[in-house]
């Protein structure tokens, strides 16, 4: 079997105040924000700061990102998970050539998915969830990043 997970795409991190988070990682570590984006869906806020080689674009093989995500309210998904176990690491996204292959394939693995089929991402990518229960407590996103 072909490895399903091409490369570490982004780490999630759930963040109180999303300028404050851009701030101190552009202060910090001098990455820059490629992205802001509003994902009424999801109840999220975001940033994607790219780590990599400068003028690299969404996509590219030498960049990863970091994704900041600040609720829109206390009662979405991120807003609870800030409520119960504050800021910090909220999920890890790992990329896949084929995202309905890959969830077609976890999921005769017994994997259970909170995403039975993809739905819009951060850049335009197609993304699902896995069920953090079943992998170690760690939520896990596939990304199949715009073509």
């Amino acid at each position: 079997m072909l490895p399903l997970l091409t490369r570490l795409d982004h780490v999630g991190i759930a963040c109180r105040d999303l300028r404050r988070a851009i701030d101190m990682y552009r202060e910090t570590f001098g990455v820059g924000v490629l992205t802001l984006e509003e994902n009424e869906e999801q109840g999220v806020r975001e940033a994607m700061l790219a780590v990599g080689p400068s003028g690299a674009g969404p996509g590219s093989l030498g960049v990863g990102y970091i994704q900041l995500l600040e609720p829109l309210g206390p009662d979405t998904p991120v807003g609870r998970f800030i409520a119960r176990r504050g800021e910090g690491i909220h999920h890890v996204g790992y990329r896949v050539e084929d995202i309905r292959e890959a969830l077609a394939t976890v999921a005769g693995t017994g994997i259970r998915l909170v995403d039975d089929r993809p739905r819009h991402g951060s850049m335009g990518a197609s993304i699902a969830f896995l069920h953090p229960g079943d992998l170690g407590g760690v939520l896990t996103e596939l990304v199949q990043p715009l073509s």
